[in-house]
């Protein structure tokens, strides 16, 4: 039973956080480190791989969009586009800049992951870089993701490294500051963080997943299946609620309180550790 409480726990924390630039993973770690080991591997793929539900919610919220996409690649709705820069084709370059060199660091990352002071200071300087951006970024040129150029996605793409050899970096604040500094609006970068999270997230936590099934040393009981399966539903559900708040929210006001919120948490961890140390 306890188990299952903390899969619901975690969920919650999953669907509110994985979408606002604060760093679900940062937030994840924390709690997990009140409940269990930091480098216990059921936990840590856990927490990698209910984020397939916060994704999901992506799909479902922006569905007819995404619909459209699909049905109109490679010239787009108005017929002014070309294989190289329809939203599609963009999303897939970001995700190929990401994806390599992340695999190669997969192990950094790993151990990144355990490490309570990286988050700390992750969330510290993350916010501090995001209050900067939104602060002097703030005259976009592109206000819609169909809009969107080659070296936007690309710079995007690399950002997305940053976050994920980081772990408190957040991958949705390293997304939308490199989009408003490629002059993206908020409402643009948000959004194409939205659609790239897609394809990153669905391969990281596939990645993971296959990962501790083949290196585990026994199979993964019901049990397991059962708490895994509680903390993608949660997610799921609370990350719809979250998006839909999100997408209202970044139309009318900036990302300050967030920045504000990061550094303010990333200072109580870092003191905490010093302290506690």
């Amino acid at each position: 039973m306890r188990d299952y409480l903390l899969a619901l726990l975690l969920g919650v924390v999953e669907g509110v956080t994985e979408f606002l630039p604060v760093s679900s993973t940062a937030h994840l770690r924390l709690v997990q480190s009140f409940f269990v080991r930091l480098d216990d591997p059921f936990w840590t793929m856990f927490s990698i791989v209910i984020q397939l539900g916060a994704i999901l919610s992506v799909v479902v919220y922006f569905r007819h969009r995404i619909a459209t996409f699909i049905r109109t690649f490679p010239r787009g709705e108005h017929n002014d586009h070309t294989w190289w820069n329809h939203p599609l084709s963009l999303v897939l370059i970001s995700f190929v800049v990401t994806a390599l060199p992340c695999y190669l660091i997969d192990k950094r990352i790993g151990k990144n992951l355990e490490s309570l002071p990286i988050i700390g200071a992750a969330l510290l300087i993350g916010g501090v870089v995001m209050a900067i951006v939104d602060k002097w970024f703030n005259h976009p040129r592109t206000d819609d993701p169909e809009r969107m150029t080659l070296p936007q996605a690309i710079v995007i793409g690399a950002a997305q490294i940053v976050a994920a050899a980081f772990p408190g970096t957040s991958r949705s604040m390293a997304t939308i500051a490199a989009g408003q500094i490629m002059g993206l609006s908020r409402h643009a970068a948000l959004e194409f963080s939205f659609y790239l999270a897609i394809p990153v997230m669905f391969a990281a936590t596939g990645y993971k997943l296959l990962q501790f099934l083949h290196g585990s040393r026994v199979p993964m009981s019901g049990h397991q299946w059962g708490v895994l399966a509680v903390g993608l539903i949660v997610s799921f559900l609370v990350a719809l609620a979250a998006v839909a708040w999100f997408m209202h929210w970044v139309r009318k006001h900036g990302f300050i309180p967030f920045a504000v919120y990061r550094i303010a948490l990333g200072a109580v961890v870092l003191i905490w550790l010093i302290v506690h140390g």
